[in-house]
């Protein structure tokens, strides 16, 4: 972004501001302190601690001005300070204001499973033939979002933003704030039943994606589960889907996985093989929305080809990485929910190893009262002749060790507290050889990515 003070002020409801603010040009917006980069305007937002301790560190990190909420007294001198009833809502409103001045077009993603990956692979598509910016790492709520619309430099084309969810009306006010013309929603799982109930809540939040879209918009989704083919009837706008089925209007064929990449062919350009630097065909469900995406933004089949094949994931998801002792890792530990864990445990049960595969498994949170048998659910996707040994990590995945005890010998199952990091680690160390291949998920919570350091580092 660049604009001046005075504009911001402006944008925001502030009219009477000081001349010299006219001489001030604001180039991004940080809440973080520690990552504020010079000329920023800096947002003191209330978390685990108060925003407002830390705007004197924020000024000596290169902010030229800051936010301040009016309930809070000693407003600071000596820099510019614009004081508003909310910084949270400010910023809000802030990005608002910003995307109708750079007037991209909007995509908007959402799903149980799977967002960030489509996103990354959206964007890359669409990067062939327009100047793209998109949500970065996991900046998908009502924070990440404006930031993701402050982010766009003038000459932005299109903005392919993730929305997140785990309580109904945030993906309505997200997509209020967003306005997309073109929306997603890659699946509907499990993840948050704990606070939904059932699939069909989930569903009906999911939908509310749409609430915002323009009435010339595109709504894509996907056409194999009910849920949401019984409520796009209540979309009044254009509609897409993909999926397995030649119900769908874009579909896959000829499926052909390896352990590292996976291929595949679609009904839209017979002939044509796509392939993606990932494991698994539930990749190829993200694929298939990305490409879907591309399509109505007239993108070439070749070109979407090319950049499906060497697109960057975001960090972390089903990545394949090196541990110490020459040890191959699919690292997947960003989140996990039961959908997600079937598939990537069905995927990785069938990759071509020299060695043996284990898989380290951390709890998935937000389950609620069905949590225990969701946990337990998993031991139909852990073959004995497929998985050498299962390490489990929390206190949910207990039911999963006990449910394997049917199939496993005791030795081959290995349960952890959430504060046993360094003993699971040692543990796999002394297993582990240069054939081998782990695989690492859990929920963010549980912090996997503590053990898939000790695995890496020496």
């Amino acid at each position: 972004m660049k604009m001046q003070l005075t504009e911001i002020a402006n944008a925001i409801g502030i009219d009477d501001v000081p001349e010299s603010w006219q001489e001030i040009t604001i180039t991004s917006v940080e809440f973080d302190s520690r990552k504020v980069q010079p000329n920023s305007l800096f947002i003191p937002l209330k978390g685990q601690r108060d925003g407002h301790e830390f705007v004197e560190n924020a000024m000596q990190n290169g902010a030229v001005a800051t936010l301040w909420a009016k309930d809070h007294e000693n407003v600071p001198s000596g820099y510019p300070v614009l004081v508003v009833d909310d910084p949270l809502i400010t910023l809000q409103k802030l990005a608002v204001y910003y995307l109708g001045k750079i007037n991209p077009k909007v995509v908007a993603i959402t799903g149980s499973n799977g967002k960030t990956t489509t996103k990354d692979m959206t964007a890359a598509l669409l990067e062939t033939e327009y100047n793209v910016v998109k949500t970065q790492a996991n900046f998908n709520n009502g924070i990440g979002v404006p930031i993701t619309l402050l982010n766009m430099n003038a000459n932005t084309e299109v903005v392919v933003v993730e929305m997140g969810m785990d309580r109904p009306g945030q993906l309505d006010f997200l997509s209020h704030m967003a306005q997309p013309d073109t929306v997603v929603i890659t699946m509907i799982g499990e993840a948050h039943i704990g606070f939904f109930g059932t699939r069909d809540k989930i569903a009906d939040a999911k939908l509310e994606i749409t609430h915002g879209l323009k009435e010339d918009g595109l709504f894509i989704y996907n056409g194999d589960e009910p849920l949401l083919r019984e409520r796009s009837k209540k979309v009044d706008q254009r509609q897409y889907t993909f999926g397995n089925s030649a119900a769908d209007d874009l579909f896959a064929s000829n499926v052909q996985g390896a352990r590292d990449h996976t291929s595949f062919e679609i009904n839209l350009v017979p002939g044509q093989t796509y392939t993606i630097p990932m494991i698994g065909k539930y990749n190829v469900m993200n694929a298939l929305a990305a490409i879907a995406v591309a399509k109505a933004y007239h993108i070439a089949p070749d070109k979407a080809g090319a950049a499906l094949k060497d697109f960057q994931l975001t960090h972390n998801r089903t990545e394949w990485v090196r541990g110490k002792v020459g040890e191959l890792i699919l690292s997947d530990v960003y989140n996990s929910n039961p959908t997600a864990a079937k598939e990537v445990l069905t995927s990785f049960s069938k990759t071509e190893s020299k060695g043996k595969r284990f898989v380290v498994l951390g709890d998935m949170l937000e389950l609620g009262e069905q949590s225990d048998v969701m946990h337990a659910g998993l031991a139909d996707y852990l073959d004995p002749k497929l998985i050498e040994d299962v390490y489990l990590v929390g206190t949910h995945m207990q039911a999963l060790a006990k449910t394997l005890k049917a199939k496993y010998e005791e030795t081959q199952i290995h349960w952890y507290s959430v504060d046993q990091e360094d003993q699971l680690i040692a543990d796999l160390n002394t297993k582990l050889t240069a054939e081998d291949e782990i695989l690492i998920k859990g929920s963010h919570g549980i912090h996997l990515e503590k053990v898939l350091a000790g695995l890496q580092n020496a």
